[in-house]
């Protein structure tokens, strides 16, 4: 008799196959459930596997419009880094895929939700602080930190040894043991060989962005219009015909699709993880390195010194340390979301951009409503603006505190030192 039904976030990778079949075995009824966030993903394929193996059912939901608009924008809005060089791709796809594998779960009705999260890593408390939210009395089930599973299945070698005997296909290989997560904006590679933080990624590892090396000799131009922080229209020529795309998505994957031709968003990275340990990711994040250096170059022509401030101080690492540890449905997140409209109300405009070999080169940048240069108040060559006699009352003002600290070192016998 069955123990009941559970919704299983199912990846076809794998950890997930393996415990599609290990929940089967414990006496589940399993639906399979996928999220298309824009991974490359034979999804027939993927269907056919989890009905081999015995799931009762297969749903796949296309999240990639509302990824893109409800997520990875506003993300591109506040300029959003985890320790300055990351820019969260899986971690931005988690409250989607969260949200959608509850409404299958409510819809079938399956009273829990499974996943394939390993028990020393970040998104399983991504996932399961948002199921908890979405639908607090649903009961999660969590292989990766069940005894009975993780000391039938102590690594990889051992998943690897049940696919083959049940006859599960897999795209993991003993030659190649790492492990990826893909969407839209980025892929991972974590685990294998990449755990040693000193060992160079092998080139046949790569997926998504071309070898920068191995990129086009010659440079791409393209432009980028910008509304309230938002990317409305992009740009650019292709096969010598001029190219304009404004739909939400379509804009992303334009993005996407130029910056991984031309090598752009590789990165290789030891960060710390929510849970306190220390982990080694490679990632290819094209189109958000290209998104957010542009958004971020549009924001010096227009948006306020102290309103930037303030916001680069407080709102972009708050957003960003709570999107990475997972806390996107609560209250500190929806505090700290209320607050990029306000910012971006006045970063509208546009930015020209060439790609070369790895790089994203600004051209330039405009605005017809918002700049708030002038370049005659800014000329070395002009006197316009205010009265270069002007300054000197500025500078007195801001001297006084410098020449107390002067005073005070000098009274204590004390010199200023580089």
């Amino acid at each position: 008799m069955s123990k009941g039904k559970v919704c299983l976030a199912d990846s076809g990778g794998l950890d997930t196959s393996i415990i599609l079949a290990w929940l089967l075995e414990e006496g589940y009824e399993v639906v399979a459930f996928m999220a298309d966030v824009g991974q490359e993903e034979d999804f027939e394929a993927a269907e056919k596997k989890a009905i081999a193996i015995g799931a009762t059912k297969y749903v796949c939901v296309d999240c990639r419009e509302d990824f893109v608009k409800d997520v990875l924008y506003p993300a591109v809005q506040v300029n959003a880094v985890y320790e300055d060089i990351y820019l969260m791709g899986t971690a931005l796809a988690r409250p989607v895929i969260a949200k959608a594998q509850i409404d299958v779960a409510e819809k079938e009705g399956c009273f829990a939700v499974s996943h394939g999260c390993t028990g020393k890593g970040n998104d399983q408390i991504r996932f399961e602080l948002g199921f908890y939210a979405l639908k607090p009395d649903v009961k999660v089930i969590a292989p990766w930190r069940d005894p009975v599973f993780f000391e039938r299945f102590a690594g990889r070698k051992d998943l690897l040894d049940y696919a083959a005997a049940k006859g599960i296909p897999v795209t993991q290989t003993k030659s190649k043991p790492w492990s990826t997560d893909e969407n839209q904006a980025h892929i991972s590679y974590e685990a294998g060989i990449l755990e040693d933080p000193d060992t160079t990624p092998p080139k046949d590892m790569w997926k998504l962005i071309t070898d920068p090396e191995d990129a086009p000799d010659t440079p791409e131009d393209l432009a980028i219009v910008f509304e309230k922080g938002v990317p409305v229209k992009l740009t650019y020529t292709e096969a010598g015909a001029p190219k304009e795309v404004t739909k939400p998505l379509d804009v992303f994957m334009a993005a996407s699709n130029l910056a991984r031709r031309n090598g752009v968003g590789r990165i290789d990275i030891v960060e710390d993880r929510y849970i306190n340990l220390k982990s080694r990711g490679c990632y290819e994040q094209a189109p958000l390195t290209l998104l957010r250096r542009a958004h971020v170059d549009l924001e010096g022509l227009v948006l306020d010194k102290e309103v930037r401030y303030l916001r680069d101080q407080f709102v972009t690492p708050t957003y960003s340390r709570l999107m990475y540890n997972g806390a996107y449905f609560s209250p500190e997140f929806d505090f700290i979301k209320s607050m990029i409209g306000p910012s971006q109300t006045s970063v509208n405009g546009q930015v020209r951009l060439r790609l070369y070999k790895g790089n994203v080169i600004i051209l330039g940048r405009s605005s017809e409503t918002e700049n708030l240069y002038d370049p005659t108040e800014s000329s070395m060559d002009e006197l316009t603006g205010f009265s270069p006699v002007d300054t000197s009352g500025f500078i007195a003002i801001q001297a006084i505190r410098a020449k107390k600290y002067g005073e005070a070192k000098k009274a204590k016998g004390e010199k200023l030192t580089l």
